[in-house]
């Protein structure tokens, strides 16, 4: 740290510099976070200095994220929602296997969960003590298996886990059916949608997969993505709010005299971004944004097999995977494990970005 501080220009000028060498997103095909959106940024800005933390000294801040819970809640076709604004699909995992572990004691616990299962499920094993067992895709699919997750379940099992758009695929597992199986063993249920949650219920005739779903005990979904808050935003939701009383500690010296969240200082500023966009979207908003990201997912398919490019599977979400292939230099397209090329394509991709990735693609030929 110097003695003597910069003034505010040169430290914005500073600044400036490195934020030029990020990657625009105009150029960004990989991420599943997108440009947030207009009245969440006005949102954070006056929420900026909220703890919800301590939540009671910020009262009107908690209400707001009671009411974020709510409203996803009932999107979801919950009736009395459970839950708190997380720092995103991690910590939302995390707390609802922690949930899981506390209803099922058990010496050596184990969850089942798909092989598409995002990485935070081997951080959450890792922190929780707990073996993970990995269920494989269905032949011919990235949807799991869910006779051979049957296969993986026996006594010291606490949890299943279903993804609602996976993030190498967004393909949805069958919901219905792993839950089944967490009814029959009397075990914990948690769908993590935390990309899928605001983009299936907006899709034409969409699969089930939220509380309409017996059996769905939890839900991870994260306002950051498709929900264009600012980062981070997530959500974990439960079915029983009362679950939510697993998770308590004392907090004596705060206003509030028990915590049930992962993190003790939390900034409010991004829930309230999350609840603006909902408040000022509503549903027919986000049904149009949706689909706009699929008719561009449908034109990129499109143009992409015209070069001969090959899809992996029909899209069924806002994503869309091909076999391992060059493309122009300057753009970011991931990788999954197994190595096919990855294309979200988010709000912030425009259909001008989609035709200008593709002419550069004819280039290539």
């Amino acid at each position: 740290m110097d003695e003597i501080g910069c003034s505010r220009e040169e430290v914005l000028s500073l600044l400036a510099g490195y934020r030029a060498r990020d990657v625009p997103h105009n150029r960004i095909f990989s991420s599943m976070c997108t440009v947030p959106h207009q009245v969440a940024l006005a949102a954070h800005e006056f929420f900026a200095s909220t703890n919800l933390g301590d939540p009671g000294l910020y009262p009107g801040t908690a209400e707001i994220e009671r009411r974020l819970i709510a409203e996803l809640g009932s999107l979801l076709h919950g009736t009395s929602t459970g839950g708190y604004a997380t720092s995103g699909g991690t910590e939302s995992n995390l707390q609802a296997i922690r949930i899981a572990k506390k209803l099922h004691p058990t010496e050596k616990p184990n969850i089942v969960v798909p092989a598409s299962a995002h990485f935070s499920f081997d951080k959450t094993a890792d922190i929780l003590g707990i073996e993970m067992r990995l269920a494989p895709y269905r032949e011919g699919e990235y949807t799991v298996d869910v006779d051979s997750m049957a296969e993986l379940i026996d006594k010291n099992t606490i949890a299943v886990a279903a993804v609602a758009g996976t993030t190498e695929y967004g393909v949805i597992d069958d919901v219905p059916k792993v839950s089944a199986l967490a009814r029959e063993h009397n075990i914990w249920c948690h769908v993590d949608a935390a990309f899928g949650g605001l983009v299936i219920p907006f899709l034409k005739n969409p699969v089930p997969f939220d509380f309409a779903v017996d059996g769905v005990s939890s839900i991870t979904l994260d306002p950051h993505k498709m929900g264009m808050s600012t980062i981070p935003c997530g959500t974990l939701l439960l079915r029983e709010p009362e679950h939510m009383n697993l998770l308590a500690v004392d907090s004596p010296y705060l206003t509030m005299k028990t915590s049930f969240t992962l993190t003790g200082t939390r900034p409010g500023a991004d829930v309230a971004g999350a609840y603006a966009v909902i408040k000022y979207l509503g549903r027919a908003g986000f049904r149009e944004i949706v689909t706009g990201c699929m008719e561009n997912t449908r034109r990129l398919v499109s143009g992409m097999e015209a070069f001969g490019y090959k899809t992996v599977i029909n899209p069924v979400m806002n994503l869309a995977a091909f076999h391992p292939a060059e493309i122009p230099k300057g753009w970011k397209v991931s990788k999954t494990r197994a190595g096919h090329l990855r294309f979200v394509m988010m709000p912030h991709v425009t259909r001008d970005m989609v035709e200008t990735f593709l002419l550069e693609v004819s280039s290539l030929f």
